[in-house]
């Protein structure tokens, strides 16, 4: 097999030295110390000086209730079927009222969750929302299981009905279609 020599340069007395190439980064160094950098705050003074997100962000999934303060999470299952690292697990549970479900379990497991969002745009109730929460924690695995009341702790954050406007009330939606068909709640 057939192969070409490659020659390499040769180099300068000052560059075998080294010396040029530590003063340049030296005074580089002396530059920023002293503030003419060419550009204030190099550092971010963290957690005193948070990241300005972009809106297209997804952080931390949480839930959160309708401004009546009631869970809007039906306990579908939909975002469990379709979390491909399978980080969430939901147990539902029959309630009384116009929904049939809610969950009685409702668990997140960060140390497997992707952030990929699937799971906000599958939710056909808005009741799981990508904050814009990026500090997450913990001492042991158990921590960052977060639970559903950790999750709404999380979305209460982003308001009631996670600040959309004129979100769609599902309870008195589902109340009025009863009404309509002559169907009484229980």
């Amino acid at each position: 097999m057939a192969y070409v020599t490659v020659r390499r340069r040769e180099l300068t007395f000052a560059e075998r030295l080294y010396l040029p190439s530590i003063l340049k980064g030296m005074a580089h160094t002396l530059k920023h110390f002293v503030g003419a950098g060419g550009r204030a705050g190099v550092t971010m003074q963290y957690p005193e000086e948070k990241w300005q997100l972009p809106s297209f962000y997804r952080g931390v999934p949480s839930l959160v209730k309708d401004a009546d303060g009631r869970g809007k999470c039906v306990a579908c299952s939909l975002c469990e079927y379709v979390c491909p690292p399978r980080a969430i697990s939901i147990v539902p549970k029959s309630i009384e009222g116009v929904v049939e479900k809610a969950p009685e379990v409702f668990d997140i497991d960060m140390l497997r969750c992707i952030f990929c969002g699937y799971c906000e745009e599958v939710c056909p109730e808005e009741a799981i929302f990508m904050s814009k929460e990026y500090e997450i924690c913990g001492e042991t695995r158990e921590e960052l299981v977060f639970h559903k009341e950790r999750l709404y702790e999380i979305g209460a954050t982003l308001g009631a009905d996670a600040g959309v406007p004129d979100a769609e009330r599902k309870w008195a939606k589902l109340a009025r279609e009863q009404g309509e068909q002559g169907v009484t709640g229980g």
